[in-house]
């Protein structure tokens, strides 16, 4: 018996973890993700030039770019939170 990566006992975990999702999940799912990849890219292109052009003031750049960093972690667990919602069949 060969030793399997532990790529494949992910996914020997993953394909037994729990209900299958329907057509209509794995859609929202998607669209999900594609809403959430422009939120996070609009912010980078508001917040980026802003980090940037502050970059002679050390404290107010590390201040914008942790506001960036807050942020957009929020948009990653929003989605998060929808997905798991999707997920187990909440509308």
């Amino acid at each position: 018996m060969a030793l399997k990566s532990s790529w494949e006992l992910a996914l020997e975990r993953a394909g037994s973890a729990g209900p299958k999702l329907t057509a209509g999940q794995k859609a929202r799912l998607a669209e999900l993700d594609k809403i959430y990849t422009a939120k996070i890219a609009e912010l980078e292109i508001t917040e980026k030039p802003k980090i940037a052009a502050a970059a002679g003031d050390a404290e107010k750049a590390e201040k914008l770019s942790d506001h960036f960093r807050r942020a957009v972690q929020k948009l990653r667990d929003e989605l998060e939170r929808k997905k798991e919602e999707v997920r187990q069949g909440k509308p």
